[in-house]
């Protein structure tokens, strides 16, 4: 699930540096959760993560003020820790572990 985290990731990064050099707006994360509506079923990823990347990467694009922030790797030696945002709604507790998209991590 990380890899398409880190899929979803670069391509708001480039979709965010477009929209700056076309139209010199940045878009919201509420702008980009249209683009990325319905690629979840492809990527393994529930619908409410898509939409925790697009705010993470909104979030942390703001303070720095920059049109395109470091591309998350994959593979590779420099690549960028796996991370699965969610909401709270989209995760429960089953026997001691916590159930995510059809997958239980233990806590």
């Amino acid at each position: 699930m990380a890899h398409g985290v880190n899929f979803v990731w670069n391509y708001l990064n480039a979709l965010g540096s477009r929209a700056i050099r076309e139209r010199g707006l940045f878009p919201s994360a509420y702008d980009m959760d249209r683009y990325t509506q319905g690629s979840g079923k492809a990527l393994g990823l529930h619908s409410q993560t898509l939409q925790e990347v697009s705010r993470e990467y909104a979030t942390r694009r703001k303070p720095f003020k920059k049109a395109c922030l470091n591309w998350r790797q994959s593979s590779g030696a420099r690549r960028s820790l796996g991370w699965i945002p969610f909401k709270s709604g989209a995760a429960q507790w089953k026997n001691g572990q916590v159930c995510h998209n059809g997958h239980c991590f233990k806590v």
